[in-house]
């Protein structure tokens, strides 16, 4: 009999032998596959457990921080202060920044700008934290110790961020230009608040005090050269 080699023959060959490939397969790595496919799921759902989580505790750490900012509103600095404490222990760096900072603000408003300082130098030097937020730190606590800094340290702490790409250099400027005029370098501090006043990014009130900064420096400067 001439053997039957037509289409319909072909594939139904075709589809045994693949049938007999599934079948080995599933025999040699059939539970490495159920385990694959289980530790998928696991993942899955640990992934959006994690998610919830998360979510959960960050809105609470956000309730509670709003807490604190509703009692110093209500002049009640002692249930802020407990709530703020918590918040600055917690894992979360974004909110124990905050935390820590808005502290600092009250410790400097009752008069203790040497606490302050150090909770701002606290932030500041707290690497988990993003670094905008740790070099506006840097800035109020230099702020704070400014008249027991020595004029050098400023300069150092404040240069970094005194350059015309910084969102910080109306406010570090305006102290490393006041730290040249301590160390009498008044065309050191001309170029600070030059580059001030040039920089249309920096508040105008920033910018208006840089312009003055100027002429007092060419002021002072021609009455020197007078002498």
């Amino acid at each position: 009999m001439t053997p039957k080699t037509d289409e319909a023959f072909l594939r139904e060959v075709d589809e045994e032998l693949r049938r007999d490939q599934i079948v080995g397969v599933w025999t040699q790595h059939g539970r490495l596959i159920v385990g694959a496919i289980v530790g998928g799921l696991l993942i899955f759902a640990g992934v959006l457990g994690w998610r919830y989580w998360s979510h959960s505790a960050a809105e609470k750490q956000a309730v509670k921080l709003q807490t604190a900012y509703d009692s110093l509103a209500a002049n009640k600095p002692a249930d802020a202060k407990a709530a703020l404490a918590d918040l600055g222990t917690s894992g979360a760096p974004g909110y124990s920044a905050v935390a820590r900072m808005t502290a600092a603000n009250q410790l400097f408003n009752a008069g203790k700008t040497k606490e302050a300082a150090a909770q701002f130098g606290s932030v500041a030097g707290d690497t988990k934290i993003g670094k905008p937020i740790r070099d506006y730190a840097l800035i109020r606590q230099t702020n704070i110790e400014f008249d027991s800094l020595a004029p050098q340290v400023i300069i150092d702490r404040m240069k970094p961020l005194a350059v015309k790409d910084s969102a910080w250099l109306g406010s570090a400027g305006e102290m490393v230009a006041m730290a040249y005029l301590r160390l009498n370098k008044p065309n050191e501090a001309r170029s600070v608040f030059k580059t001030i006043a040039e920089t249309d990014s920096v508040p105008e009130s920033i910018r208006q005090r840089a312009v003055q900064g100027v002429d007092a420096v060419d002021v002072g400067t021609t009455d020197q050269k007078g002498k």
